[in-house]
């Protein structure tokens, strides 16, 4: 389904709204320090808005939008630094069940994350790359995943495993024999991952589909993923360039000087670019411009962040202030999906090269 350009706005307006009023820098903390790593009542309150259904046909009670609706959203969230499942439930998870499944699994698995009450994730490999895929499928799993984001939330699980005509997707029950979970130490505590090991455990195989759907639903994560980046990118810029203009020293406001200038400068352009790239990526959706995205976005959002906590001197290098949150959140997230020597090979493959 498509929307106006207006209507999408309205619908960023909305999520920028709550989030606003529901995941501040003190709540983004409160959540960081819980054990589950997300707010279930923010939660409930952004599948109000229809947030976890996203990308979910109508049919199985999804909004049923697309990569430019996922864009706009996604770079609020990654603005707000908020911490949810909402990327690996509502855009990996749901995005591979569709590609994936067959109707049968849309309908038993679709519904509930679309509104939320279940949460999904899915082990892909180290790499994220087919050839790193260390699960073996022989009428059951074994093997190990790591680098799986909110695997401990998660009671829809998705594997993808190594059988003998290629690579498929299971579901496993969260519940199921020879199945372990473990909760990884993260670097970013806003995107908890965890480490998942099969042995001889019973799993059902989602459809027929092989690694395409699976780089269907990697490149749609890419771009929310992206769009997370770049909103965050614009968001730390804000709060320097406010600081400069507030920020005395020597009688002057630190902004006046021209060496901060300078930095400013060259950093909004680095805001623009990521921001730049993750739309273009949504609204073209090519391999080449989502994998432009994927380098280009990560490093952008990373070189914000540091010269925030440079620009904001002092103050910038203490726990107490949320440059420290953007660059931890910035440093996970070029991990995720891939880093940027994987895009920049995708993109250099895409041009011929």
């Amino acid at each position: 389904m498509a929307i106006s350009a207006a209507e999408t706005e309205q619908l960023r307006e909305a999520v920028r709204d709550l989030l606003a009023d529901r995941c501040t820098e003190a709540d983004v903390r409160r959540v960081m320090a819980s054990g589950s790593g997300y707010d279930p009542e923010l939660w409930k309150q952004l599948a109000e808005l229809g947030l976890p259904g996203l990308l979910i046909a109508t049919e199985y009670g999804g909004v049923g939008l697309g990569a430019e609706e996922l864009e706009a959203v996604s770079e609020e969230i990654g603005a707000a630094l908020l911490p949810s499942p909402f990327l690996s439930s509502s855009v990996l998870t749901a995005t591979l069940i569709d590609a994936a499944g067959s109707e049968e699994d849309k309908c038993r698995l679709l519904p509930g994350l679309a509104d939320g009450s279940s949460i999904g994730t899915v082990a892909i490999s180290s790499t994220w790359t087919p050839e790193s895929v260390a699960v073996q499928a022989n009428g059951t799993l074994t093997g190990t995943a790591s680098y799986v984001t909110f695997g401990q939330l998660a009671d829809v699980i998705l594997v993808v495993a190594r059988t003998d005509d290629g690579i498929g997707v299971f579901e496993v029950s969260p519940d199921a024999s020879g199945f372990t979970r473990t909760a990884a130490e993260v670097f970013d505590p806003t995107v908890r991952l965890s480490h998942f090991a099969f042995a001889d455990t019973p799993a059902r195989r989602v459809g027929t589909a092989g690694w395409e759907a699976v780089q269907k639903a990697l490149d749609l994560s890419v771009i929310a993923l992206a769009g997370e980046q770049a909103g965050g990118a614009r968001k730390i810029f804000e709060t320097t360039v406010e600081y400069l203009k507030t920020r005395v020293q020597f009688g002057r406001a630190i902004g006046s000087f021209q060496a901060m200038k300078h930095l400013a400068a060259d950093r909004l352009l680095d805001v623009e670019s990521a921001t730049s790239a993750a739309r273009h990526a949504a609204a073209d959706g090519s391999p080449g411009a989502i994998a432009l995205a994927g380098f280009a976005c990560a490093e952008a959002y990373e070189t914000v962040a540091l010269s925030a906590i440079q620009m904001h001197g002092g103050i910038g290098f203490t726990w107490e202030h949320p440059a420290h949150l953007y660059l931890r959140r910035a440093r996970s997230g070029a991990q995720l999906f891939g880093g940027s020597r994987l895009h920049r090979e995708r993109y250099l493959v895409s041009k011929g090269a």
